[in-house]
């Protein structure tokens, strides 16, 4: 039992590696711009508006806060831990083998499945832009066969996909239906990460330039065609509200929103190839992290100010949307937003499939995957295996996988592994200052935290008890899973304010875990099933190859 919550030491002064240290801090910040603004704002930011309303941006900002204090933990963790493999190193650091190789299995879910959902939502801009060209792809090569089966039992009025079910050639007995344009995306990234990461680093940066410039122009030209009294829209009982669906309904949208966020932690994956890490990972994490929230409440904002945000219902090219001819008809802003989309989800592509790679490789370092995933070209320098089988494992789910699915899927593992982090720093050592370096803050949260949750909880209280005299309901259809979320996490925070009254825990990590831990409450109870089946899975494979085989175990 002592061996699977056995910690690895790390040594602050090891920065030795057989990859290619070419990343500074701009390169770091402009990695990050990519990989978080892309698919969230481009495609799951629609979704997201219509379940939550204008109040949607309540929702960007929570999520921004609780990422914020969590990038302070991983800044924490990068500045003593110059090495590959994000989460999971600095889990084996703090907490030991079992939950390391917990969190490893976190980050495969978070990366390689969020590059399905990239992938699909690349497809969609991509034969949006070449129709509005006059060009056309046949329906059923362009979506997934379960998208499509699903679409036409369900009698939706997607017409795409309809057309691609009723229309698909027959192939031995099964209708062929298969997503294209994603597939080859994947395997154009997947060959550019192999290259080299100085050529992902010359690619990604103009990239984003371009991206960030056409966002700066859809704020701008947006804000001119904006209605205000689209920010308080008619509820369901008649009333103006920014909230027309409550703050449930704004809650319901967790997995649209935060799915925008998950990019940056990816960046700490990309430890060994940073030049001097403990100053710049810490520093690129944040002010891309802020730039970042920033640039989604003004898109937000823009966005159901320009539009009623019923409209938003199942559109999956939101920025593009609002200046269709039903909308604000600007023609021009529409075809330059779609062109843009492609490049912006390209960049998102792009860091994710930097990131899974570097995962494998730190844990088949540690013993706990195959040695052949430590390999490492001896020209470009990258996880050449790695990089390889990470193109397979997001290339053959497209060929079956839906959006709706992955969307969730990939959110609630994340949050979980940002869960995991910022409690992984309250469990370490205090160390040594050393000028130059990034140094979290210790703020004794003793009495301090306490504080804050009982007086925001009793504040809640007197301004909302309806939703207290029920929160025992979780029998409701509606409401009764939130409820259930929200009353276990009172329960493990009022645990936290004891543990931190006892052992004087830091203030900034206890608010980022806390944070993240309510971001859990908007999910559903089968997000975590599915969660629960995958981790039931990744243990088996743990004790058949990974303790047997692990380094630390057999040293």
């Amino acid at each position: 039992m002592n061996q699977l919550f056995r910690r690895k030491q790390y040594s602050e002064t090891d920065t030795s590696t057989s990859l290619l240290r070419v990343l500074g801090v701009w390169d770091i910040v402009f990695f990050g711009i990519a990989a978080i603004i892309g698919a969230g704002s481009f495609s799951s930011l629609g979704e997201a508006v219509f379940r939550g309303g204008p109040g949607v941006i309540l929702l960007y900002l929570i999520c921004g806060f609780a990422c914020g204090f969590t990038a302070l933990c991983y800044a924490e963790f990068a500045s003593r831990i110059p090495t590959a493999g994000s989460a999971y190193t600095y889990a084996y650091a703090s907490f030991g083998e079992l939950i390391a190789w917990v969190i490893g299995w976190a980050l495969i879910m978070e990366y390689s499945f969020g590059n399905i959902y990239v992938a699909f939502s690349w497809s969609d801009y991509f034969t949006s832009f070449i129709e509005r060209l006059g060009m056309h792809i046949p329906d059923y090569l362009t979506c997934s066969y379960t998208e499509a089966h699903k679409a036409f039992l369900n009698g939706s009025e997607n017409k795409e996909l309809i057309n691609a079910w009723t229309n698909a050639p027959l192939l031995g007995g099964l209708k062929f239906i298969v997503d294209i344009p994603a597939l080859v995306i994947n395997g154009l990234i997947t060959w550019l990460c192999y290259r080299g990461v100085k050529e992902s680093k010359n690619f990604n940066n103009s990239l984003v330039i371009l991206k960030l410039a056409v966002i700066v122009l859809v704020i701008l030209v947006g804000f001119s065609y904006i209605n205000t009294e689209n920010w308080t829209p008619v509820s369901v009982e008649g009333t103006r509200s920014f909230m027309p669906n409550g703050f449930a309904g704004v809650m319901s949208a967790v997995s649209g929103v935060f799915f925008a966020y998950i990019g940056f932690d990816a960046l700490s994956v990309l430890s060994e190839e940073t030049k001097d890490p403990q100053k710049t990972l810490p520093k690129g994490m944040i002010i891309s992290l802020g730039l970042c929230t920033v640039i989604y409440i003004c898109l937000t904002l823009v966005l159901t100010g320009m539009v009623d945000y019923r409209k938003f219902d199942g559109v999956g090219d939101p920025l593009s949307f609002i200046f269709e001819k039903t909308n604000a008809n600007v023609a021009w802003m529409e075809l330059t937003v779609s062109f843009v989309a492609i490049v912006a989800i390209t960049t998102v592509l792009l860091v994710f499939q930097m990131g899974q790679p570097r995962i494998w490789y730190a844990m088949s370092r540690d013993g706990l995957m195959p040695k052949k995933f430590q390999d490492v070209h001896p020209k470009y320098k990258t996880p050449s295996f790695a990089t390889i089988v990470t193109g397979i494992v997001v290339g053959v789910p497209i060929l079956f996988t839906d959006k709706s699915f992955i969307l969730d899927f990939t959110s609630i593992g994340t949050i979980f592994a940002f869960v995991l982090v910022c409690a992984g720093v309250l469990m370490l050592p205090a160390k040594e200052k050393i000028k130059g370096r990034f140094h979290l803050p210790y703020i004794n949260g003793k009495i301090i935290f306490p504080i804050i949750f009982i007086g925001a909880l009793v504040g809640f209280y007197y301004f909302q008890p309806e939703f207290f005299d029920t929160l025992m309901d979780w029998k409701d259809p509606k409401n009764g899973e939130f409820r259930a979320s929200i009353f276990f996490f009172i329960l493990i925070n009022l645990g936290l304010c004891v543990l931190t009254f006892i052992k004087n825990f830091s203030l900034i990590p206890l608010i980022g875990l806390s944070s993240c831990l309510y971001l859990l409450t908007g999910m559903s109870h089968e997000n975590w099933f599915y969660f629960g089946l995958w981790f039931a899975v990744g243990l088996v494979i743990y004790f058949c190859y990974g303790y047997r085989n692990s380094k630390l175990r057999n040293a």
